[in-house]
């Protein structure tokens, strides 16, 4: 028994409506899709030091005098009690004068006129304030200096 061959039909796809549904598609998209904001540039400046174009006057050394009754004068100027060790004036004042020396790119310079009758526990103590404010360049006057 021989089979009949089926007659082949062409097959048709309806293109319209797959047209019709693509640029539906394409508009859902494209009304969904939100574009990034752009991003903008905020005039903004921070705390902080900045660098000079021109090199800023400060003075080369600080003058830290110890009298003879105890007194620390930076600049005749008493900061700190007679009878503390602890010295945080002076220790703020020797940290900014390092931060702008740093900030103008020199190395800060400490020279310490002492008193023939100041205490040698006085002169460490300074010594140490200076260690904290972290300043290792640190010089003594000379007689003749004083």
């Amino acid at each position: 028994m021989k089979r009949k061959p089926t007659p082949s039909f062409p097959v048709e796809m309806p293109m319209g409506a797959m047209i019709d549904m693509v640029f539906l598609l394409l508009v859902f998209f494209l009304v969904n899709a939100r574009p990034l904001p752009q991003e903008k540039e905020i005039p903004l400046s921070l705390p902080g030091t900045v660098s000079q174009e021109q090199p800023v006057e400060i003075p080369e050394e600080l003058r830290i005098v110890i009298t003879g009754k105890g007194e620390v004068l930076l600049n005749d100027a008493m900061l700190d009690d007679l009878n503390t060790r602890e010295m945080p004036m002076l220790q703020m004042a020797l940290s900014r004068f390092r931060e702008a020396a740093a900030a103008n790119r020199s190395l800060p310079f400490v020279m310490l006129e002492v008193a023939d009758t100041a205490t040698h526990q006085r002169i460490v103590d300074v010594l140490n304030t200076c260690t904290k404010a972290q300043i290792t360049s640190v010089t003594f006057a000379l007689e003749e200096e004083l």
